[in-house]
């Protein structure tokens, strides 16, 4: 690898960091043996900044370009989410029914027509042609369970360097 600057970080396909460098995943390192690490990174990503510091985690997470809206060292997002109401797209769902008296002995709409009937399926307005449905027979479903929230990627280590050159300020 050619010089590093003191605290870049790179992608690195090993399983382990190389001489000199550490992975991104949140370590903490005493303050004292990595004093000038420490210059530039400070305790912006963990550690108590009295005897130690804490890397950069990279675990499970994309790295932005620092800007006004994310300033270093920020995070944000999630791996998982639930969907709510809100997240869905405007839609509708069509039920078709017959307001004519149907002979069934069926409590169930399964491969039958809706209609009113004299089973307890639906209440009916007698002042007019409305009809409430069953709750029933028409109720919420779904798990509510969490799903992934991650785009396409690829895993691998980023390394941070320890040792290196310090960057020139100027």
């Amino acid at each position: 690898m050619s010089e590093a600057y003191l605290g870049e970080i790179r992608m690195f396909s090993g399983q382990f960091a190389p001489m000199d460098w550490a992975l991104c995943n949140g370590q903490l390192l005493l303050i004292n043996q990595y004093q000038a690490l420490y210059s530039l990174i400070g305790n912006k990503y963990g550690g108590d900044g009295v005897t130690n510091f804490a890397l950069p985690d990279l675990r499970g997470r994309i790295p932005i370009h620092l800007s006004p809206q994310y300033p270093i060292a920020s995070n944000g997002g999630t791996e998982k989410v639930i969907l709510t109401e809100g997240n869905l797209p405007s839609h509708t769902h069509m039920v078709s029914a017959n307001k004519e008296k149907m002979d069934t002995t069926e409590s169930s709409p399964a491969n039958n027509v809706w209609g009113k009937a004299d089973l307890k399926n639906y209440q009916t307005n007698l002042a007019s042609d409305i009809v409430q449905m069953n709750t029933a027979l028409v109720s919420s479903v779904g798990g509510n369970q969490p799903h992934e929230n991650m785009m396409p990627s690829l895993a691998i280590n980023f390394i941070i360097a320890t040792q290196g050159l310090y960057p020139d300020f100027s």
